[in-house]
């Protein structure tokens, strides 16, 4: 756990307020679901079967459990609709600096457009890379995520 992370963080969307906030083992019900809302992460498996539970909770434990990573959820309205999972890398390059990989950006399907992606990704670079002292903010997505990767070019992440 990040524990620097200035969280919660409220923020406007089109949407309405909505709020960054640590994840707990309470959201694995409405994290599971924002996977299996997603058709690129559906097609790996990811469909929010029964059987899959016990995994998902191990990921969650362990991620929660580990110093240098965090999930972050988004809650509009009592309801979990976003996500993304931060790690804190430290780094030899560079002088030895510290990068923050942002990657499992989601955000439920109906809300998208609605500003909360912008809203997280801003968060991430105005406010958890400087108080994590990060040098750089590195993001992985899927190649086929071609509307994803339009998305974090306008909000200035080049591909690499």
């Amino acid at each position: 756990m990040l524990d620097a992370l200035p969280l919660p963080h409220v923020f406007e969307s089109r949407a309405g307020r909505a709020t960054l906030r640590r994840a707990t083992r309470d959201d694995a019900d409405a994290l599971i679901a924002l996977l299996s809302d997603d058709p690129i992460s559906a097609a790996r498996g990811d469909v929010a079967s029964a059987e899959d539970r016990p995994a998902y909770e191990t990921a969650l434990a362990e991620i929660l459990a580990e110093a240098s990573n965090d999930l972050v959820v988004v809650e509009l309205d009592g309801c979990v609709v976003g996500t993304m999972q931060l790690t804190s890398i430290p780094g030899m390059a560079r002088r030895g600096a510290r990068r923050l990989l942002v990657e499992a950006v989601r955000v439920r399907s109906d809300l998208r457009s609605s500003g909360i992606g912008s809203a997280m990704m801003r968060w991430v670079a105005d406010a958890a890379a400087p108080a994590l002292d990060a040098a750089m903010v590195q993001l992985t997505s899927d190649a086929a995520r071609v509307d994803a990767h339009r998305f974090y070019e306008r909000l200035g992440y080049t591909g690499s």
